[in-house]
């Protein structure tokens, strides 16, 4: 697998800094293709780890990993000097928590839940591609894979409620 480590913007971060680890989505965002698909595949383990959590405990660790994850991805792409670089993917691992909010249980309802979220993240509808656009810093890197996620979780819903 190629990964980014001659790209000069990457060059700036270093995988022992812990808020580079995470902005990098403890390093999938390193990949040469597809990081974003990265990011949110090494997403999976962590809610793999929250899924046995109660709803509560659940929605404020999301929470946790939204507001820390505007902190996170401004730092990060202020070391790289550049906005939102594709190597950034803390906000693809925040967006998929949101999807998997109160997620039936199972493989297919995982897949499903990834193959939506990544959906909206890269076709961007509106009003996600208006404010990917239009905010900057950490809050402009989050907010568009926190409404992707918010529109996979609404999907993911609908279809566990009509088929499950």
């Amino acid at each position: 697998m190629k990964f980014l480590s001659q790209d000069p913007a990457v060059k700036r971060l270093s995988l022992a800094n812990p808020i580079h680890f995470l902005a990098l989505g403890f390093g999938s965002g390193l990949a040469a293709k597809a990081p974003g698909t990265f990011g949110t595949l090494a997403a999976i383990p962590l809610y793999l780890l929250m899924a046995p959590l109660s709803l509560p405990i659940y929605l404020a660790l999301t929470l946790v990993s939204i507001i820390a994850g505007i902190y996170i991805c401004d730092k990060a792409a202020k070391d790289m000097q550049v906005h939102d670089h594709g190597a950034i993917v803390w906000d693809e691992v925040a967006g998929l928590l949101i999807t998997f909010i109160a997620a039936p249980a199972g493989w297919i309802w995982l897949l499903v839940g990834f193959g939506l979220f990544r959906f909206f993240d890269i076709i961007k509808p509106w009003p996600i591609k208006w404010l990917d656009a239009k905010v900057d810093g950490g809050f402009g890197i989050m907010i568009d894979d926190v409404l992707a996620g918010v529109f996979a979780l609404i999907c993911l819903q609908g279809l566990a409620y009509f088929l499950a």
